[in-house]
C-alpha cells in the first residue's frame, strides 16, 4: 500500500476565491476576528483515491504516532509504503518506537521544502475550494466536521503510480 500522507490547518477565517454576483453588487464576506484552528493530518491511498483523516488540535511526535497507528488500523494486513514530508513533528521517540514495533510501515521522506511532489496536497487543495473558501460558518465545529466528512467521503484520484509505471511493475509480478 503506497499512501501520501501531510497535514493542513483549518482557520475559521473566510480564504477566499472567486465568487458569482450580480453586476454592482460586492459580495460580503464575514471575517472571524479570532485565530481559532484545527488540525487535519491526512493520507492518500494513490491507488484508490480514499483518504485516512485524523483531526488534532496539536501536532507532534505523539499524535503523529497516533496517526501511523490509524494508518495500521486502516490496512491491517498491508505493507505500507508511507511518503512524508520532512516536518519536525514526523519525528521523535513516539514515532521510533511505532516504527520498531511495525516493520510492515516503512516511511519515505519527501525531498525539502518540494510540497509540489506530494499528492496529499492536492487533496487539501481540492477540499479547501469544496468546503473552506468563501464560507458563512460561524463555528468552527461546523466547518471542521464539513472539511472532516468531505475528506472521508471523496475519492481523490493521483496520477502519481500510474506515470512512474507502478501497475505495469505490479503487473509483471503477479
Amino acid at each position: 500500500m503506497i499512501l501520501a500522507g501531510d497535514e493542513a490547518s483549518l482557520y475559521l477565517q473566510v480564504t477566499l476565491m472567486r465568487v458569482w454576483s450580480g453586476v454592482g453588487q460586492t459580495p460580503v464576506v464575514k471575517c472571524d476576528p479570532g485565530r481559532s484552528l484545527t488540525h487535519f493530518y491526512g493520507a492518500l491511498n494513490l491507488a484508490s483515491g480514499q483518504e485516512t483523516v485524523m483531526r488534532t488540535q496539536v501536532m507532534n511526535s505523539a499524535v503523529s504516532a497516533l496517526f501511523l497507528q490509524k494508518l495500521l488500523a486502516a490496512y491491517p494486513t498491508q505493507p505500507i509504503l508511507l511518503l512524508w514530508d520532512r516536518a519536525k513533528w514526523h519525528q521523535g521517540q513516539a514515532v521510533n518506537e511505532l516504527l520498531t514495533a511495525h516493520p510492515r510501515l516503512e516511511i519515505v521522506c519527501l525531498p525539502p521544502a518540494s510540497p509540489e511532489l506530494n499528492p496529499q496536497e492536492h487533496v487539501w487543495k481540492a477540499t479547501r475550494e469544496a468546503v473552506s473558501h468563501n464560507h458563512a460558518h460561524a463555528k468552527l465545529e461546523t466547518l471542521a466536521n464539513l472539511f472532516e466528512n468531505h475528506l472521508a467521503n471523496t475519492r481523490f484520484p493521483s496520477s502519481l503510480l500510474h506515470q512512474h509505471g507502478y501497475h505495469h511493475l505490479c503487473a509483471m509480478f503477479n
